[in-house]
């Protein structure tokens, strides 16, 4: 399966990252143990908010994507995060 996952930030509500793996578990980890001065170590600590499986990896990339546009974006904050 290929997941790709939303994280809120606990430290800022309106931060949020849009992801891509085969491996949920460890990928979610790797986050907390991100290096200083990345995206994800300045907002940490991070919320699993929303993940989607799919079976077909090129499936997961292209939503991805989608995810990361602007209609993308949009679609994420009205329907798939609790953003406040």
């Amino acid at each position: 399966m290929c997941y790709v996952y939303t994280l809120i930030s606990q430290k800022d509500k309106t931060k949020f990252y849009i992801g891509y793996t085969e491996n949920l578990k460890r990928r979610v980890n790797e986050h907390k143990d991100s290096p200083p001065h990345s995206y994800t170590h300045r907002y940490a600590p991070w919320k699993l908010e929303t993940y989607i499986a799919f079976s077909d990896k090129k499936l997961a990339e292209r939503f991805e994507l989608y995810l990361k546009s602007h209609s993308g974006r949009a679609f994420l904050k009205r329907r798939l995060v609790a953003i406040e």
